[in-house]
């Protein structure tokens, strides 16, 4: 079996000009030369494995591919695996040296970290964030958002970091009252996604509106509302969770 390389150069992946993710025969470097290789979990019986290349591949063979952009390019296998990948890669670079004394940390497993001086272990962090979908009027209406973040004109849901000693459902009355100024009850549990941008874990989920006026809070959003199924306005791509629950309530 062939093995999988992932391998990006900030947080773009090199794939071949067909888009597919090199193999090792297909690699355009040495991959003996590479100082920070990671092995990942084995993929249908093909071991993986990823890198930082300093400098984007070129060629007419090659392409670098945003890590956002492959998903409508890669299988879903091979998308998530390269997320995962880039993952590692951000943990890498961010945990080079240790947080208590300060000395240089040395790869002890493939996802943790032991500190060369006090022994102190690390491993992948995840920053998880909850998103929701808020709807009104026997879920006729919807509460769609723009953050500020937003680098296209669609709307989206109320999303946000679940915060220390915070559970997940607090989190969510948490962020649809600070974002929006209105009160949700009967939450239900949608899906979760894995977020690797850089490093997150999205758990969706579905409420049904309580009371109050929505007054947006402006440094967070531009704009947002209630919305009914005839008039839509554009939305997240496929790639987010905010587009599976939207399209979940669409079909209902």
């Amino acid at each position: 079996m062939m093995n999988y390389y992932f391998l990006f150069c900030q947080d773009e992946l090199l794939l071949t000009s067909g888009g597919d993710v090199p193999l090792r025969d297909e690699s355009p470097i040495r991959l003996e030369a590479w100082q920070h290789l990671h092995h990942l979990p084995d993929l249908n019986g093909h071991a993986c494995f990823t890198a930082r290349l300093d400098t984007p591949v070129l060629g007419d063979e090659w392409q670098m591919v945003p890590l956002r952009a492959s998903f409508d390019v890669l299988p879903a296998s091979l998308y998530n695996m390269a997320g995962k990948a880039r993952e590692i890669l951000y943990w890498d670079q961010t945990t080079k040296f240790c947080g208590v004394c300060g000395a240089p940390m040395k790869l002890h497993t493939d996802i943790s970290k032991r500190c060369t001086n006090c022994g102190k272990e690390v491993w992948p962090a995840l920053a998880t964030a909850i998103i929701v979908a808020v709807t009104r009027h026997d879920n006729q209406e919807i509460l769609l958002v723009q953050s500020n973040k937003f680098k296209k004109d669609y709307l989206g849901l109320v999303a946000g970091f679940v915060e220390t000693g915070e559970t997940l459902e607090e989190c969510l009355h948490r962020e649809v009252w600070e974002e929006t100024h209105i009160k949700v009850k009967n939450i239900r549990y949608f899906a979760s996604q894995p977020w690797p941008y850089p490093c997150g874990l999205m758990v969706g989920f579905i409420a049904e509106y309580d009371s109050g006026d929505i007054q947006l809070q402006r440094s967070e959003l531009n704009k947002g509302g209630w919305y009914s199924r005839d008039n839509m306005p554009a939305i997240p791509g496929e790639v987010s969770l905010a587009r599976h629950l939207i399209d979940h309530w669409l079909v209902q």
